[in-house]
């Protein structure tokens, strides 16, 4: 039974938790009853506002703790609020039982009612490992080949469909068609029971479960509708759609529910986030008040200039401008260099008169857009004995795929490393187990030799059984032909040929999670780095020296950093470096996502810089080596976006934007990689599309293309995902296509584009 909730009694002066707070935030604070949307841009007080509302609920007799839903994206965030609202109201905020992230809060509603999803309010949660395990079980009983269809790659898909609450029966037989040939929903069907049957669920089932259970069982809702008087969000604009769904579900009749986010803030798009949830805050919740905090607290007017000039070129946003108290300061700079070395030298002698001058080198920051970039400053770091720490990551030389590649190039180089031969043993898989290993171990140990040298023995015995005898067979024939190889070919393309002929880097390219694209990347970078060695075993031991080297115990070190990774974060200053077309914006995003991925791509640009207090430090690079090879790079078409009164360009004037002005700067156009994607993006001014049904209604959210069904068969088209292919068969405004790489597949006519 719920309690009822306290009658308000109206203070007679301001309680003095709303002291300080600005106009903007004042409102956001005490706008207590109805729908709130607090748009809440960098460093304007967003959390402080949370706090202030919170307090404000309890303090004012609004509701009881136990009345207040409030959510939040981390266990840290979690407990700051508690703590932070304890010091506004004078001591402890004891009974907030549903204070807690998305997935610790659904945890708990469904242990509440286990039994109506058909577990035991004992269920386990499995974590990614065991889901793997589980997942590699139901695809061998499917009979369907590993190898060609990885574990992680359902694994992804599964959580995908998650992230969008659809059930087995929801998946569209075109993303069915995603995974072992249209087998995608049947494995995911299958791998929901084998979790019943285990009483376990993993983190995705916490929502899904969740939302099945309010929209099959009213008194369930009821119950919880009943129970939150109110409802506090942070971090709106990175929710999903289960966690858009569960939490208008839970909204109700009441709609006492104030989301906090910033649109211009939505980075992380790949991982489920919707940009959209909080852009339809307002048709999703007629009436509602819309607040927006702009007073920014943290960044000087230069800098605060700079990202709302860029990010005003999106036009997925809601809109608000910056503005600040402080002094100007200094523009924001754009350097322009030779290639990503010199870029990596001119910050490290930035960094070190830093230092010379005793002042703390902590308050800077390096934000990159791909991991692979952190190598070349952690090596110039280290050679001028340059304290860092890479934040959210190992070290380069650290990472799993670097040494995994390093184990290979040094057996190679020394057959008798047992280390690294016991490491790549199995990687990729080759059929070669734990019992295979502890055999070469006993050869090893009875000839007292080398696990190489072990192993090539053993092939030449009946001991393993003849699938393991071959696989092994095949990896001692591989080292020695690389070792033989080694006396022909350079050292780069002796460590192409071996990341290749391995396997290692297919099984990455196989790999659907979203760390392998930065894995490859890592990879190509590691075989650049190779250029500036004469040998593979002057390279191998720099790499050793290197990884010798302790970092010294002082806290006061650079932070290298993702700009993914940054958010958060803010300190004096801020390197950005890389800012070239292919790199930032990503065209790998570009390629997959078109305009939406653009424009996620300039608000991680917006993120970034507004991480900056004091400075803000663009560099990008004239040229890059890709693949080994030269490549001149154009710079952004973000710096383009920069306004001009910003900024200072300090590039040589041989260099792209090298005259000090803009006036050099190319005229993107929408910027996608190819005519047939700009064609179908430009019929998509209005499409026909769905989200996931609320009380077991579809929501349209725009109308069908008049050109629907004008396609005949055997017309040549063009799919944003898919790519080319011809039309084979036509169900009115659905569509067979014959597609050239991705297969035969149904899709709606909207999303096509004629070839």
């Amino acid at each position: 039974m719920t309690q009822p909730a306290p009658v308000h009694t109206p203070a007679t002066a301001d309680p003095p938790y709303l002291r300080g707070l600005n106009e903007a935030q004042r409102e956001a604070a005490m706008a207590l009853d109805g729908p709130v949307l607090v748009l809440a841009g960098a460093g304007t007080g967003k959390t402080r506002v949370l706090t202030t509302r919170l307090a404000h609920l309890i303090a004012s007799r609004k509701a009881w703790p136990s009345q207040i839903l409030s959510v939040t994206f981390t266990n840290k965030a979690a407990r700051e609020m508690i703590h932070r609202t304890g010091e506004l109201i004078g001591g402890m905020v004891e009974g907030m039982p549903w204070l807690g992230t998305f997935h610790s809060i659904g945890a708990k509603i469904l242990r509440r009612h286990a039994e109506l999803i058909g577990l035991k309010s004992n269920f386990s949660i499995l974590d990614v490992d065991d889901q793997l395990r589980l997942l590699k079980q139901v695809i061998e009983a499917a009979r369907i080949d590993d190898k060609r269809w990885p574990a992680r790659h359902l694994s992804s898909l599964i959580d995908s469909w998650k992230n969008r609450a659809m059930t087995p029966k929801d998946v569209p037989a075109g993303e069915s068609f995603a995974y072992g040939n249209g087998k995608g929903a049947e494995l995911y069907e299958a791998y929901q029971q084998r979790l019943k049957a285990l009483n376990a669920a993993d983190f995705g089932d916490l929502l899904l479960d969740v939302i099945t259970i309010l929209k099959t069982h009213p008194e369930v809702l009821q119950e919880y509708r009943n129970r939150f008087a109110y409802i506090l969000v942070d971090e709106y604009q990175d929710t999903n759609v289960a966690q858009y769904l569960w939490l208008r579900l839970l909204a109700g009749e009441r709609r006492n529910i104030c989301c906090v986010g910033d649109d211009d803030q939505s980075i992380y798009g790949w991982r489920g986030a919707e940009v959209d949830n909080i852009l339809r805050f307002e048709r999703d919740f007629p009436g509602a008040k819309i607040i927006r905090l702009e007073r920014n607290y943290r960044s000087t007017p230069h800098i605060l200039a700079a990202a709302s000039g860029l990010i005003a070129a999106n036009k997925s946003r809601l809109g608000k401008t910056l503005w600040t108290e402080l002094g100007d300061g200094e523009r924001v700079s754009v350097k322009g260099v030779w290639d990503a070395e010199e870029e990596a030298r001119q910050i490290a002698d930035d960094i070190e008169q830093v230092a010379r001058n005793r002042q703390k080198i902590s308050d800077i920051a390096i934000l990159v857009r791909a991991s692979f970039q952190m190598r070349s400053f952690e090596e110039r770091f280290v050679q001028l004995g340059i304290p860092y720490r890479v934040v959210g990551g190992p070290r380069f030389y650290e990472r799993q795929e670097i040494r995994d590649a390093l184990a290979y190039l040094r057996v190679v180089v020394q057959p008798d490393d047992d280390l690294a031969f016991e490491r790549i043993f199995n990687k990729p898989k080759r059929g070669l187990g734990d019992a295979a290993l502890q055999s070469v171990h006993k050869m090893a140990r009875a000839l007292k030799k080398p696990l190489f040298a072990a192993a090539d023995a053993l092939i030449q015995t009946d001991e393993l059984p003849s699938r393991a005898r071959s696989a092994l067979r095949d990896l001692v024939q591989s080292f020695k032909r690389w070792r033989d190889q080694a006396t022909a070919l350079s050292h780069i393309e002796l460590a192409e040929i071996v990341l290749d002929e391995s396997g290692y880097t297919a099984m990455w390219q196989a790999d659907r999670s979203a760390e392998a694209p930065g894995r490859l990347e890592n990879l190509k970078e590691l075989v650049r780095s190779m250029e500036e060695f004469e040998t593979i075993e002057s390279f191998l031991e720099h790499v050793s020296l290197v990884m010798e080297i302790e970092q010294s115990d002082t806290t006061d070190k650079v932070t290298i950093m993702t700009l993914h990774g940054a958010k958060g974060l803010e300190l004096p200053t801020v390197y950005l470096p890389g800012w070239e077309e292919g790199l930032f914006p990503s065209q790998r995003t570009l390629d997959e996502n078109g305009l939406q991925g653009l424009e996620e791509e300039r608000r991680l640009a917006y993120v970034g810089l507004t991480r900056a207090r004091e400075r803000a430090k663009i560099s990008y690079a004239a040229n890059r080596r890709v693949h080994g090879m030269w490549q001149s790079a154009m710079p952004s078409r973000f710096i383009a976006e920069l306004p001009p009164d910003a900024i200072v360009l300090e590039s040589d004037p041989g260099l792209p934007y090298g005259n000090s002005n803009l006036s050099t700067a190319p005229q993107f156009d929408s910027g996608y990689s190819s005519p047939g994607w700009q064609r179908a993006q430009a019929r998509r001014g209005e499409t026909f599309g769905s989200r996931p049904a609320i009380d077991g209604h579809a929501e349209l959210v725009a109308t069908s293309d008049p050109d629907a069904a004008t396609y005949q068969r055997g017309e040549r088209v063009f799919h944003q995902k898919f790519g080319y292919g011809r039309v084979t068969a036509i169900d009115g405004n659905k569509l067979t296509v014959s597609f050239d790489k991705a297969g035969e597949k149904r899709v709606i006519a909207n999303f096509l584009a004629r070839a």
